[in-house]
């Protein structure tokens, strides 16, 4: 099969880590006879200092025309620590998820049998943890209108959503419980937010077309708190764009890392797939970037983008042999031998 893959690498560590996840692809489309043809292209800050735009137009075109995208990481500390800079690394995420119609978000937490103790939760609270969130990516506040008035003395940020957006998200939820448990919780917060009695209205009357998923609703605030309690008592989550985003980081620690988990984000037109941890500036460059969700998330590419689940169980296995061998990052390494993110990517390549 032959695979055209647009290869935004962005910011900070994302060059590292893409890298490596370049290096497992290659290797495993060398070993089941696919041709994948890397199109890189600018995103973030990178792409402000080259051409002043975060998401370029030719950028943009190569995405369009990709068969999947794999993506690094967005943002630059030059542009966090400045509040009136016009131009940001995060507009350009936005607007590409805008323009690819880029709606879904799908975050997977679980739990690796070798790394069960690095959780900062206890064993016996995260063990079997196996969910998975369906975030809105393009709709709600960050989207919204916003601005300041009084004189700057007020700003605003507005929530909206339309049913549709809802339906098309839930539908999506819906169909993953159906292939999962058959479980489905609606997280929103019904009881203060007018959106989210939208949300609650929607999903409810959706529930007759899928009579075999058992449906819960509850608050953001209740799920904030047992997900750190039972997490293991969710499946399949649905939500709005920010409680997503908290949530889903907040989900990311019952792994024991931020570096271990992938993410997908599902499209009209194509779909993106990422690690959910940010640019990490502080490590750039330094090659200790832990690579291993970048890697992950190129596995799911090759399942749901390319239906090729042979490959992606073998990226997998191996990423589980190389936890369980400790040929890890700092960030996972303890007291033991500390590996270059380079070096795992290449004992990955090796042991495929």
């Amino acid at each position: 099969m032959k695979l055209n893959i647009a290869l935004l690498a962005g910011d900070g560590i994302g060059p590292e880590v893409i890298n490596q996840a370049v290096k497992v692809c290659d290797a495993v489309a060398v070993k089941h006879g696919h041709e994948i043809k890397w199109i890189p292209a600018l995103t973030g800050a990178a792409a402000i200092d080259a051409v002043g735009e975060p998401y370029p137009d030719e950028t943009h075109k190569i995405c369009i025309n990709a068969d999947a995208i794999l993506f690094g990481a967005i943002g630059h500390p030059k542009y966090d620590n400045d509040p009136s800079a016009k131009v940001r690394p995060e507009q350009g995420l936005l607007k590409m998820r805008k323009k690819l119609g880029l709606f879904a978000n799908v975050r997977p937490t679980f739990t690796f049998p070798s790394l069960i103790d690095n959780s900062p939760l206890k064993r016996e609270r995260i063990e079997g943890t196996d969910l998975v969130f369906l975030r809105e990516l393009t709709g709600g506040i960050y989207f919204g209108e916003k601005g300041r008035k009084d004189g700057g003395e007020t700003a605003f940020d507005t929530c909206t959503y339309t049913r549709e957006e809802v339906i098309r998200l839930a539908k999506k939820g819906f169909e993953l419980a159906m292939t999962r448990s058959k479980k489905l919780c609606c997280v929103d917060k019904a009881n203060v937010l007018e959106t989210s009695r939208l949300w609650r209205e929607t999903v409810q009357a959706m529930e007759k077309d899928y009579p075999e998923v058992e449906v819960s609703y509850e608050f953001v605030d209740a799920v904030a708190m047992r997900l750190v309690q039972w997490p293991n008592s969710y499946d399949v989550l649905i939500t709005e764009n920010l409680f997503g985003d908290i949530l889903t980081d907040e989900a990311s620690v019952i792994s024991g890392s931020m570096g271990l988990m992938p993410s997908a984000s599902v499209g009209e037109k194509t779909s993106l797939y990422e690690p959910i941890h940010g640019s990490y500036p502080q490590a750039a460059g330094k090659n200790i970037a832990n690579p291993l969700a970048t890697i992950l998330s190129a596995a799911m590419m090759f399942e749901d983008a390319f239906g090729l689940k042979q490959e992606a169980e073998s990226i997998r296995n191996v990423v589980n042999k190389s936890l369980a061998e400790g040929v890890v990052t700092e960030d996972l390494s303890g007291k033991n031998k500390a590996y270059k993110t380079s070096e795992v990517g290449d004992w990955l390549v090796l042991n495929l």
